[in-house]
């Protein structure tokens, strides 16, 4: 099993930035791909980016594409997401979750962290 814990959340001013962790332990051998994904209040949870954990290919979103940079260091175990220019729609829970070699979809782990942007 894979422990995931997410941090670096805030409050902000609209083009801030903002670099948020995710922490993994346990299993990690078995990640083959690590993802940010949000939830802002009364919408579903959506895929903001994602990288794999033994190569470098990345994915993002449309929305922040050119803003967001995401990234691994496999010696901690930890993935970052460097957020730039943040929005006000950026404000939501980001959460951190893996696809596993073999599984069928992504697992979430950690509680959230809480990123608002204000204008």
């Amino acid at each position: 099993q894979v422990q995931l814990e997410e941090a670096g959340g805030g409050l902000v001013q609209a083009g801030d930035s903002l670099r948020l962790s995710c922490a993994a332990s346990g299993r990690t051998f078995q990640i083959y791909k690590i993802a940010w994904f949000r939830q802002a209040p009364g919408t579903e949870r959506d895929f903001v980016a994602s990288i794999t954990w033994g190569g470098d290919n990345t994915d993002y979103a449309d929305a922040v594409k050119g803003r967001f940079t995401i990234s691994r260091d496999k010696t901690k175990n930890t993935m970052y997401l460097q957020m730039n220019g943040l929005k006000p729609e950026d404000t939501a829970v980001y959460y951190c979750g893996i696809f596993q070699y073999g599984g069928s979809g992504y697992m979430y782990g950690g509680q959230g962290t809480q990123v608002t942007v204000s204008s």
